[in-house]
């Protein structure tokens, strides 16, 4: 994937709040959350509750109330690195600040004025959000409670070296889409329609997942050819290679997935909260390869 060299990034939609607290695993609102999802997973296969993140952050409690508070929001540095595209080009963390410059330009133009604008918190260790306190161990998740999508960069190197995730800016930005994902889901009042804590196969759970996967695919889809500010495309590039990487990741953080690698080799459809690796790529696809939102209803009979 490639910007726009003499794009101009606007670092307004990102409250950097990096450096400082502690790392542990806790879990966060809606989103891909791999290490979280791997918590969820042992403590559902080792007898804990077959319910969702509160459940699962009450037992951790421990673990949690030793974190620390993450910093104030500056924007300074960030501002003063991440001007233009080049910049995103060339530097990982730019990269996801165009990245959610383009996911954001892509739902005001479909959704209206049924859209509002959000930001994204960059953390490092921990941080304090409307959902409670979240550390990196959650990995990136969007928070109804503060309408605000929260990542430790760090996890894009979690996902390369822990998962064996082939990387690279689109599957960064295929992250930072799943979530942006969820936040149309609150507008749109889906999330609010889904019992909290639902898991299973067929849950609310699953759909609400599947569905943002489809989200993500349906932004690729228009990415290069959905206009900034200046009437241009932010992103002027995206490849077929670009794509199968994002379908190599999803692939790797399906519940089952996961489940096989830290659960005894053996996959619970009983506990699934997110769906299956070949649920996920095929949202996805679907998303990317017909652009319609309207055609990512995973809670429509037979979807899933």
């Amino acid at each position: 994937m490639k910007f726009r060299d003499d794009a101009r990034i606007d670092t307004g939609e990102v409250q950097d709040r990096r450096g400082g607290g502690g790392r542990a695993a806790a879990i966060g609102g809606g989103g891909l959350g791999v290490v979280g999802l791997i918590v969820v997973v042992l403590v559902q296969l080792l007898g804990g509750s077959g319910g969702g993140g509160g459940d699962v952050s009450r037992q951790l409690g421990p673990i949690l109330d030793g974190l620390q508070p993450g910093q104030t929001a500056d924007g300074s540095q960030l501002a003063s690195s991440c001007r233009t595209g080049q910049d995103a080009n060339s530097s990982e963390e730019c990269a996801a600040v165009a990245s959610i410059q383009s996911i954001q330009d892509y739902w005001s133009g479909r959704l209206g004025d049924e859209y509002t604008d959000t930001d994204t918190v960059f953390f490092s260790g921990s941080t304090d959000t409307g959902c409670g306190s979240a550390t990196s161990g959650v990995g990136p998740f969007y928070c109804p409670a503060d309408q605000l999508v929260y990542i430790d960069l760090a996890f894009f190197e979690e996902l390369r070296t822990r998962f064996g995730a082939e990387g690279g800016t689109f599957v960064n930005a295929y992250v930072l889409a799943h979530e942006y994902g969820h936040h149309v889901q609150d507008l749109l009042g889906t999330e609010s329609k889904v019992q909290q804590g639902a898991s299973g196969a067929k849950s609310g759970s699953v759909r609400l997942e599947l569905q943002a996967d489809c989200y993500a695919g349906t932004w690729a889809n228009h990415a290069t050819t959905t206009p900034d500010d200046s009437g241009a495309p932010l992103i002027e590039q995206l490849t077929q290679d670009d794509v199968d990487a994002a379908l190599d990741t999803a692939g790797r953080i399906g519940d089952d997935f996961i489940q096989r690698q830290l659960g005894g080799g053996q996959a619970d459809p009983d506990s699934y909260t997110h769906g299956t690796s070949e649920q996920r790529r095929t949202w996805f696809t679907r998303g990317y390869e017909t652009g319609d939102p309207d055609r990512c209803d995973t809670f429509a009979a037979g979807a899933i």
